[in-house]
Formats: structure tokens, C-alpha cells, sequence
């Protein structure tokens, strides 16, 4: 592991954590990458959970060594101990409030349905019933992008013209199933600001890299 003196995230290509390596990409911060596919391998998961008894990525070791996880939790973190860089509106801004409604949307109602995927037993439900599980999953997560983009009133990105971690959060998540080309139809306001954020000229390569087939 890296000196206590820098940023380390156990993290994954086409994963949540790609939202936190974005946020630690425009605020300029060094960090060290542990790749760790959770999903996909035993020695991921032993080497993530030796950081988070729950081995799920994005996990951020903090100089010093605490350990943060919870995506919408360290990408508020990151922006709240970096107010300079303004990726989150400030505790006393009157966005706030929807700022944070959101985050936490995100993290709560899609987010955490992808958790479902992988194992339909998770949720009590017989293999050989995944194709419908995971069907109904993504029309809930269709269902809660259209149920944002009907609340937002989004300007150049979503809570106005400054760009914010939600933004990046969006930006990864709907490219999760039932992915982008549905997201767009579901959330035909929010789209103009997520293609902006996959425009951006700081991100551009970070998401070639780590969003390769996208």
C-alpha cells in the first residue's frame, strides 16, 4: 500500500468508484489505484474487505488511514473537504438541501439495486429466475431516472450551471442497465448535462480508460 501521505481507493474499471476517481481527478489529488472486481473474484474480495468488512468498492483510504466507504458518502466528503473546487454546493447555499435529496437518490433507489444482479438469491429468488429479476430491476431504475428528471430543472449541469459531484455520480451510474441509451429516454433534461460531463476535457482520457467498451 501507498504511504499514508496519499489518497488510496480500492476500486474497479466500469464501476461506482470510477465517480470517485473523477471527483479525485478534477480536485488534482494523488491517489493510488487497488484494482478489486468484488463481483468477480475471492482474492478481490479478501483484499477489499481487509479495508471494508463489507468488500465492496469504491472504499477510500484517507491519508492517515481512515477508511470512508459508501459512494454518495465519499464523493460529499471530497467535495465538502475541498469547498475551493465548489464540486458541491456549500452547507448554507440554498441548493444544498436538493443536492444532497439526490446524492442520496441515486445511491439508494439505483445504485443499490445492481447489488441484486449478480445473485438474484440475494433477494430470496431462484436462479433460474435472474433474466426476470433482473429485467424488473432495470424497469425500477428506468422508473427512478424518469422520477429525477421530472423533479430536476437542470441548467448547464444538473442543479444549475456549476458542475458537481452529482454530476459525475449520473454520469457513472447511467451507464449501468438498463444504460445509456434508456437513461436518455427516461431523462431527456438531465442528458445534455451528463454528455457534458463525458465531454469534459479533465475526464475525457479517465473515462476512455476505465469506461473502455462504453
Amino acid at each position: 500500500m501507498a504511504d499514508n501521505q496519499q489518497f488510496v481507493l480500492y476500486g474497479a474499471a466500469a464501476s461506482g468508484s470510477v465517480a470517485v476517481e473523477a471527483a479525485l481527478t478534477l480536485l488534482d489529488i494523488s491517489f493510488e489505484v487497488i484494482e478489486g472486481e468484488t463481483w468477480s473474484s475471492d482474492a478481490a474480495r479478501e483484499c477489499v474487505g481487509k479495508q471494508n468488512p463489507m468488500r465492496q468498492v469504491p472504499t477510500l483510504v484517507l491519508p492517515g488511514g481512515e477508511t470512508l466507504t459508501e459512494s454518495a458518502a465519499i464523493l460529499t466528503w471530497l467535495a465538502d473537504a475541498y469547498p475551493d473546487a465548489r464540486l458541491a454546493p456549500a452547507p448554507h447555499d440554498l441548493s444544498r438541501a436538493q443536492f444532497l435529496r439526490w446524492m442520496f437518490f441515486v445511491s439508494s433507489a439505483i445504485y443499490s439495486l445492481h447489488w441484486i444482479k449478480p445473485d438474484v438469491s440475494r433477494i430470496g429468488a431462484p436462479h433460474s429466475a435472474r433474466d426476470r429479476v433482473v429485467a424488473s430491476v432495470h424497469e425500477r431504475i428506468a422508473f427512478c431516472w424518469r422520477t429525477m428528471d421530472a423533479e430536476l430543472d437542470p441548467g448547464k449541469y444538473l442543479l444549475g450551471d456549476a458542475l458537481s459531484v452529482l454530476d459525475l455520480y449520473v454520469a457513472v451510474i447511467s451507464r449501468f442497465g438498463p444504460w445509456r441509451e434508456r437513461f436518455y429516454a427516461e431523462a431527456p433534461k438531465m442528458t445534455p448535462a451528463i454528455k457534458r460531463v463525458d465531454d469534459d476535457p479533465q475526464l475525457k482520457a479517465l473515462w476512455a480508460r476505465r469506461f473502455p467498451e462504453a
